[in-house]
């Protein structure tokens, strides 16, 4: 399980992506992975609507999709990319999932998070990234959640 803290100060998250960070990939142009037909990815939980504590455990799911960590090219798979207060429009999906304060990569093949959040009402959204962190075609979403940490 991976342990992440989220800083309240500037919502500032370091998660565990030391082979991510280090394999960082730039692209002049991006061919997108084609998505296998019927992917899905999805938050088993918290669920949506929940109130919780401190720590937080997210649980992520996947179907028709394999889990792979990154730089892994294997077909029909993918890693988890957790974006915290994004909304759905603000996602490029024809670039790489930038890693920032509002963007927690799990290029190791993470399906389980556990987080401190500040007090609040945050968003949370899966997407599914290939070996270089960019987003399948069509792109794998997750619905988007609320929870309410007390």
């Amino acid at each position: 399980m991976q342990k992440t803290n989220l800083f309240a100060c500037g919502l500032i998250f370091a998660a565990s992506t030391a082979f991510a960070d280090s394999h960082s990939h730039s692209h002049d142009h991006i061919e997108r992975t084609p998505a296998p037909e019927g992917a899905s990815v999805y938050f088993i939980s918290p669920a949506d609507g929940d109130t919780v504590s401190n720590p937080v455990t997210f649980q992520f799911g996947a179907r028709g999709i394999g889990i792979a960590p990154a730089g892994v090219d294997w077909p029909d798979t993918g890693h988890h990319h957790m974006l915290i207060n994004v909304a759905p429009d603000e996602i490029d999906f024809s670039a790489d999932i930038a890693f920032s304060d509002t963007s927690l990569h799990f290029g190791g093949g993470q399906t389980e998070a556990t987080l401190e959040l500040p007090t609040g009402t945050h968003t949370f959204i899966l997407v599914m990234g290939d070996q270089f962190h960019v987003p399948h075609d069509p792109p794998i979403v997750s619905e988007m959640i609320t929870v309410t940490i007390e």
